[in-house]
């Protein structure tokens, strides 16, 4: 009691002035001394942070952990739900391998976190809780013995300038004391110094905990990534091997590969349904079929079902989802890199030369592309022989088929896209359906799949012969005479005859557009103010395609 009063009573005079304070630690250790607080906090705060980052238990053993894991209870959720769904649900599929991966990253992350426990956060609470504290409480253990000893020298010196003999008789006893003193306070320096010094030396290894953790993050996210890569193959094949994909959208290639076709999907069911119900329909791709009725029948091409009996009934959403898959696809069935090409056989003048430079650019097709070309220009010779019942000639599946056969890559205004598809595509594709024995001699089975019922419309009728490839034209009939079949070979009666300019204005002045918006997909264009005529031959009532010129 009576130790702890002079410390307090020399302490007071030391704060107030009137005692002098020892100081026995260099400037240099009382330089360390100063952040080592600040150190421990900041630690402190560094550690309860990584703490909060962890996704598992702290401390647990390594299956509890692992259980505990988000991604572990994900990984199971996806697993459960995939053996619920079964193999015949793609999702069930993907849900069992994601399930199998998220689980692979539950590993890595219990991997890493196992790691960052052991390798800095263990390191670093031991630094902030207990390495810190330490010299801190064995700071505060010197402060008092210096306390204890300049108490004790305060003393002795008083007792050596006194006159008192009482006071005088204890000088030699407070020298023992102030010598005590002053040995405990050296040895408590001592060892103070000695850790100072030791976490000095140690700073950087401790600084060295910071580096290791972004080192251990790296390398986690380093295997988790590598888990991944080694997982999406796995999950792609799956992806790709399942057939029910959406074949609208779809670049033909793609479609034809992932399903096995020859003839895409839409197009072959579509040409089906029509040959057996729609071949005398009137104004079949012309007539806008159903909103809901062609949404519906979309949906159904697009999962590649077989069962279409109800969509028999109605032609026009058959030929307008036909229309549609066409114009959808995200290059042109006659191809982006062969329009320029069209446009040009197109503009050759001579009949016959026009002709054999469109089947050059036809012959020049990619190979499926021109599998699914011909397919339809044959069902569309088809449909035109009965073109004096369905008034679809040549001539008007031209207009309103043709802008869903071939468009221009190139962006620019709608008036100049609309004007450069109108006009060349009609001159490119109605001789093309005019003359499709000539083009494509070989038979089609347009069957080619088996899923469909045969029709019961009568087949293509067989090319006639004698026809020479170089000069389509020059078809000489039975009286000997030089005349030009094919052209009007589907033609029974007059007919409406269309007048195109082969060669297109730099600028149109007005441009209309009359567009199906929604599901039915057809165009007309028409160019104002140019030579574009269409006229009618009054002798039978025929549909004229609806075209308007803009004011």
């Amino acid at each position: 009691m009576k130790k702890q009063f002079n410390r307090m009573r020399q302490l007071a005079n030391q704060t107030v002035g009137r005692a002098e304070k020892t100081e026995v630690l260099s400037d240099d250790l009382l330089q360390i001394e100063r952040r080592l607080e600040l150190v421990r906090l900041v630690s402190h705060n560094a550690h309860k942070k990584m703490v909060s980052c962890l996704q598992g238990q702290l401390g647990t053993d390594t299956e509890k952990r692992h259980k505990k894991l988000p991604l572990t209870m994900l990984s199971q959720a996806m697993q459960e739900g995939g053996s619920q769904l079964g193999d015949e649900s793609l999702i069930g599929k993907m849900m069992e391998v994601c399930g199998d991966a998220e689980n692979r990253l539950a590993s890595e992350l219990m991997q890493h976190e196992m790691q960052i426990e052991r390798d800095i956060l263990e390191p670093l609470n031991q630094l902030a809780e207990v390495d810190i504290p330490n010299i801190l409480k064995q700071r505060k253990q010197l402060a008092k013995l210096v306390l204890d000893y300049d108490s004790a020298k305060t003393r002795w010196y008083q007792a050596t300038k006194s006159s008192n003999p009482a006071m005088a008789a204890k000088v030699d006893s407070l020298k023992d004391e102030m010598d005590e003193a002053l040995n405990k306070v050296e040895i408590c320096k001592d060892q103070l110094s000695a850790d100072l010094y030791n976490y000095s030396s140690k700073e950087g290894e401790y600084a060295q905990y910071y580096v290791m953790l972004l080192e251990a993050q790296a390398d986690y996210h380093r295997r988790s990534l590598a888990a991944l890569e080694g997982a999406i193959p796995a999950i792609q094949s799956q992806q790709d091997s399942w057939m029910e994909k959406p074949a609208f959208g779809t670049l033909l290639e793609e479609h034809l590969k992932r399903s096995n076709r020859d003839i895409a999907l839409p197009i072959e069911a579509c040409v089906m349904m029509l040959l057996e119900t729609g071949m005398k329909e009137e104004g079949l791709f012309r007539i806008a079929a159903g909103a809901s009725k062609l949404k519906k029948l979309k949906a159904a091409l697009d999962c590649s079902t077989s069962q279409l009996e109800e969509f028999y009934s109605d032609p026009h959403a058959v030929a307008g989802a036909l229309k549609s898959y066409l114009r959808e696809l995200p290059e042109p069935l006659m191809t982006f890199s062969l329009y320029d090409e069209w446009t040009n056989a197109s503009n050759v003048s001579d009949s016959d030369k026009r002709l054999q430079a469109l089947w050059v650019v036809c012959d020049r097709m990619p190979k499926t592309h021109k599998a699914n070309f011909r397919y339809l220009v044959k069902f569309l010779a088809k449909l035109a022989q009965d073109s004096d019942v369905n008034k679809m000639t040549p001539s008007n599946i031209s207009i309103v088929l043709g802008p869903n056969l071939l468009w221009a890559k190139t962006e620019g205004t709608l008036a100049e896209m609309a004007a450069a598809t109108s006009v060349h595509v009609v001159a490119i594709i109605e001789p093309i359906i005019q003359h499709a024995d000539w083009f494509f001699p070989e038979e089609v089975d347009f069957n080619v799949s088996g899923m469909f019922a045969l029709p019961s419309h009568p087949a293509t009728p067989e090319p006639e012969p004698n026809l020479d490839r170089k000069r389509p034209g020059s078809l000489v009939g039975q009286d000997g005479e030089s005349h030009t079949p094919r052209k009007d070979r589907y033609l029974s009666r007059p007919n409406l005859s269309l007048s195109l300019p082969l060669t297109l204005p730099s600028r149109p002045k007005t441009l209309s557009r009359q567009e199906s918006r929604g599901p039915a997909v057809s165009a007309l264009y028409v160019v104002a103010n140019e030579s574009i005529t269409v006229t009618e031959t009054p002798t039978e009532d025929l549909p004229c395609p609806d075209f308007k010129a803009v004011q």
